[in-house]
């Protein structure tokens, strides 16, 4: 006796069933053989394509534009080390420059600019015509001249005129005082609140040695501006760096001197000090005093 049972044995549903699907999978292999799916391609107007293409261009390129660093006219005279790097300038080129500027002495002229850094003629050609000299340099105006009468014996204290209340027109009346420099001795002086002493006029843009003393012939500080004066010989770093020309670690060098030598002697002691601006002694002792 057979007890097997034939997996393969369907009732007439069953075989219906699997006839049926047999059948929808012809119907659909035909279809799919006779039919073309494929999408009609679309008509393109290459002229319209190209001008909307171009205008992409354009306004691509309008981005890059404003994206790139922007240069604004300077003072060439004022190159730190992060505007010269990013106007293309190498470390020396700007060491040269600054070393040229430690020395008091100012560029004037494209020229001087190249002769004094160094650089090639096609970087000085894309960062000139950005450079901005004072309109005293570009655009000097005519000296006048002046029928002086010498008196070789020096004015007194008492015959000069207080610096501190001389006018613009009065400065001009000094050889090598134009507008321009008279204007800016005032502007100077506004901004201090007054001069305290005739030495600072070395902090006058552009004020040459010689036409200093010719002011210093005529003009004198005579109501100088009060400042309360700082102790050296017990001022903190705080109170030292509120001084022109003295940063903390000026300050620190000050300090530490001062413990070295148990108190300064003389303000000029201070010559002495590590990093210390000796050009500008005579500025900072205006804010000092011993004791």
């Amino acid at each position: 006796m057979n007890t097997f049972k034939s997996h393969f044995t369907f009732s007439k549903k069953q075989r219906n069933g699997i006839f049926l699907l047999i059948l929808i999978i012809i119907l659909l292999q035909c279809v799919y053989f006779f039919v073309d799916f494929s999408l009609e391609e679309p008509k393109v107007n290459q002229n319209e394509l190209e001008i909307f293409q171009n205008e992409i261009d354009s306004l691509r390129l309008v981005e890059i534009e404003n994206r790139k660093p922007k240069i604004y006219p300077f003072n060439p005279n004022f190159i730190t080390d992060y505007k010269g790097y990013s106007l293309g300038m190498t470390n020396k080129e700007i060491d040269r420059l600054l070393q040229f500027r430690a020395k008091d002495k100012w560029v004037n002229s494209v020229k001087e600019f190249q002769n004094v850094t160094k650089i090639s003629d096609s970087l000085l050609a894309i960062i000139s015509p950005y450079f901005k000299f004072p309109e005293w340099v570009t655009n000097p105006k005519p000296r006048t001249n002046y029928s002086y009468q010498y008196n070789n014996e020096p004015k007194t204290f008492a015959q000069k005129q207080d610096l501190n209340a001389a006018s613009a027109s009065q400065l001009q009346k000094i050889n090598g005082i134009g507008e321009a420099y008279s204007k800016r001795i005032v502007a100077y002086r506004d901004k201090l609140g007054g001069f305290i002493a005739d030495v600072q006029l070395q902090e006058v843009y552009g004020l040459s040695p010689e036409v200093i003393e010719r002011i210093k012939e005529q003009f004198t500080v005579k109501t100088p501006k009060q400042v309360e004066k700082i102790i050296l010989n017990t001022a903190t770093i705080e109170e030292l760096v509120t001084i022109q020309y003295i940063d903390y670690e000026v300050a620190h060098h000050i300090i530490e001197q001062r413990t070295l030598r148990e108190g300064y002697k003389t303000l000029d002691e201070l010559l002495k000090v590590k990093s210390f601006p000796v050009n500008k002694i005579e500025i900072i002792k205006l804010y000092l005093k011993l004791n």
